[in-house]
């Protein structure tokens, strides 16, 4: 039987800031920041006229427990309230994390960017969860000359991770993992003594976003709570204009990407 009702995609609203509290291993009450709220709905063409009230009523319905913990709930009232077959709502948010510098043991604080994002098809089913994090760190400049004294140079890198948990993934687990293999973290702050430490370090060492990108990916991929994961390295070399990109996944078609056996 043929109806002429009709789907509309993509229907809804981007980039709201908006006050929220994020995961944080450090303060289980979360992390305040303000972020940048993106909702998207399948709607029926008939609610066409209503859909942006109805977002803003439910959004300022829950305007003091916006935030990742509450995603899951909140992403079901726009469901039943917009009829809709599916909903989508990312959560755009700078996180902080307090570092100690190498030598000196200063406190900083570094900012990384991440997505929080959750999609419901129905109030009846498990929500989906992704979250995505960008983390830079020093890789060696694939142009260095390692018999050279002085040949090796680093060069900045961006990892992208966006895994897939039941469980909650903290931003502090995956920057320290990303830190922990880098040739060098990136800190907001360094002393003298830190500079020429981490200096000495990329002229005498050689890591390349190569063997980075593998290293994460094995732990990632031997993670007993992570269901899915992708991973990308962003190189900015100091000669070039553009940026050189490394990418995995966890994927049935890419080998040794799961290590299922060991997840028995």
């Amino acid at each position: 039987m043929l109806t002429d009702k009709k789907f509309l995609m993509d229907v809804g609203m981007k980039d709201l800031p908006f006050p929220m509290k994020v995961a944080s291993k450090a303060n289980p009450d979360g992390q305040s920041t303000i972020g940048a709220i993106s909702i998207n709905a399948r709607i029926m063409q008939e609610f066409e006229v209503h859909w942006i009230d109805k977002f803003m009523q439910v959004l300022h319905t829950h305007r003091h427990k916006i935030g990742t913990h509450a995603i899951r709930a909140n992403v079901f009232d726009y469901i039943k309230e917009l009829n809709a077959s599916t909903v989508r709502i990312n959560y755009d948010y700078p996180f902080f994390i307090e570092k100690l510098t190498p030598i000196a043991k200063e406190k900083c604080l570094v900012r990384y960017m991440c997505t929080y994002s959750t999609k419901a098809t129905s109030v009846d089913d498990e929500p989906k969860i992704q979250f995505r994090i960008n983390i830079p760190c020093i890789t060696t400049y694939p142009g260095s000359a390692p018999e050279s004294p002085i040949g090796l140079f680093g060069q900045l890198s961006v990892i992208t991770i966006c895994v897939e948990s039941k469980q909650e993934i903290y931003p502090e687990d995956l920057v320290g993992i990303v830190d922990k293999y880098a040739l060098a973290p990136v800190y907001s702050f360094l002393t003298e003594a830190d500079h020429n430490h981490i200096i000495t370090k990329i002229h005498s060492e050689k890591k390349s976003s190569i063997v980075v990108t593998d290293e994460i990916k094995d732990e990632l991929a031997h993670s007993r709570n992570i269901s899915w994961y992708s991973l990308s390295c962003a190189n900015f070399a100091m000669l070039h204009s553009y940026s050189t990109v490394i990418e995995t996944e966890k994927s049935m078609w890419v080998p040794m990407s799961g290590y299922e056996e060991d997840n028995i």
